[in-house]
């Protein structure tokens, strides 16, 4: 028999605030953390805006010496994944340790330190390339970090699946308890890529919204004037946990995991296909692992990028899955505020779908001002709803055509 999973711990390190409580404040209030770029000169770029994280000093959470051989999305994903232990009051220990395991999503890896360090080796020379650069940049330092920080010697995963990463690491988890080999995952993302070559890629590729004057009104997904993404950074980190591993020790829930989709577009390396075909299946794998009828979906957390094509084809894929309950639905684009995590946009969005089932209130989409005629479903637009929310599923689509899809529901025993 397959064991239940429950969510019984979050953290976050996101541009509308560091750590839980103001993050989510700040989205129910519509609260936008998209601004012009601090990181670098933006005078020759078309694209001058991102969605920075505000206030983090690395001083506050980590020793000098250990800062210095961090990069930031290895630090965001540490901090993140402290809030997340200490809020679900896990302790680890020489009995539990090797079942509990650490999975975390990352689309990029250390791309500043790898810009910062091509360039010193350049200029001044191979010898001077920090020891460390390696263990800096790789995409699984988050989760080796996360592992040591907490001695837990459980598996030790990162998926690297785009912008799809986040979900796939809450998936995984949840197969990985499931199934019986481990009692508690911390799982999410963490990405930190808002750097000149990072910035400069994506808007070669004419992903970005060039909305420059007017920074909180540029991620506009499902509006009729959106004109691309944007880069944005931080970490999400859930512990799940098996369902009497956490009522033994008397653990809060914010929510039950129940099913899991994954796909591939097998069709284009960074456009969905128009019918949005692939993301429909993950949707459907989902609802048929958690073993529920679309009528029982009540909100939807949408991948919802502001890009033209995303935002089109995510909306036929829900209407292919859902019918005539799609127009029933709560959908909404936190993204329309923090912007677009890229590998840890998954993590982040699982936690506020989370949230959302626990506190009964779907965000919302803002700087929806008039949807595209293809756009026709309830997106929230602009402020938050307190509503009847038992069932939700978080969407992720990444580039390669990698999908991926997590159901939750209100926990009852």
């Amino acid at each position: 028999m397959k064991r239940r999973v429950v969510i019984t711990g979050v953290g976050l390190v996101t541009p509308v605030g560091i750590g839980v409580e103001t993050s989510w404040k700040n989205i129910c209030s519509g609260v936008s953390g998209i601004d012009h770029i601090t990181r670098f000169d933006t005078s020759n770029f078309m694209v001058k805006i991102a969605a920075e994280i505000k206030g983090f000093s690395s001083d506050d959470h980590f020793e000098k010496k250990a800062a210095k051989r961090l990069d930031l999305f290895v630090q965001y994903g540490m901090v993140a994944a402290r809030m997340a232990m200490e809020d679900s009051g896990l302790v680890v220990n020489d009995e539990n340790c090797e079942r509990i395991g650490v999975i975390t999503g990352c689309g990029m890896g250390g791309l500043p330190t790898i810009e910062k360090y091509h360039k010193v080796s350049l200029e001044r020379g191979p010898k001077k390339v920090t020891p460390f650069f390696i263990p800096m940049v790789i995409p699984n330092m988050p989760s080796g970090h996360i592992s040591m920080d907490h001695n837990t010697k459980g598996p030790n995963l990162t998926l690297t699946t785009a912008c799809s990463a986040g979900t796939h690491a809450i998936g995984e988890a949840y197969r990985h308890i499931q199934y019986g080999m481990c009692d508690a995952v911390l799982s999410g993302g963490t990405e930190a890529v808002i750097c000149s070559l990072g910035v400069a890629g994506f808007s070669a590729m004419k992903a970005l919204s060039t909305r420059n004057d007017d920074p909180q009104a540029a991620s506009r997904p499902f509006d009729k004037d959106r004109d691309g993404f944007i880069m944005s950074e931080g970490s999400g980190i859930l512990i799940v946990e098996e369902l009497e591993h956490a009522l033994a020790r008397g653990a809060k829930i914010y929510a039950e995991v129940v099913g899991y989709g994954l796909s591939s577009d097998a069709y284009h390396i960074a456009a969905p296909p128009e019918n949005g075909e692939g993301a429909a299946r993950a949707m459907k794998m989902a609802l048929q692992d958690a073993e529920f009828a679309p009528e029982d979906i009540d909100y939807i957390n949408a991948h919802g990028t502001s890009t033209p094509l995303n935002d089109k084809c995510e909306t036929q894929a829900i209407k292919s899955v859902f019918g005539e309950h799609a127009k029933k639905l709560a959908i909404s684009s936190t993204k329309s505020m923090t912007g677009h995590m890229l590998g840890a946009a998954g993590g982040i969005e699982g936690v506020f779908t989370a949230l959302a089932i626990k506190d009964q209130i779907a965000p919302p989409t803002v700087n929806l001002a008039e949807p595209s005629p293809e756009c026709d479903l309830d997106y929230v637009p602009n402020f938050s709803r307190e509503m009847k929310i038992d069932a939700a599923i978080s969407n992720s689509f990444g580039f390669g055509g990698t999908n991926a899809v997590v159901a939750m529901k209100k926990y009852s025993d």
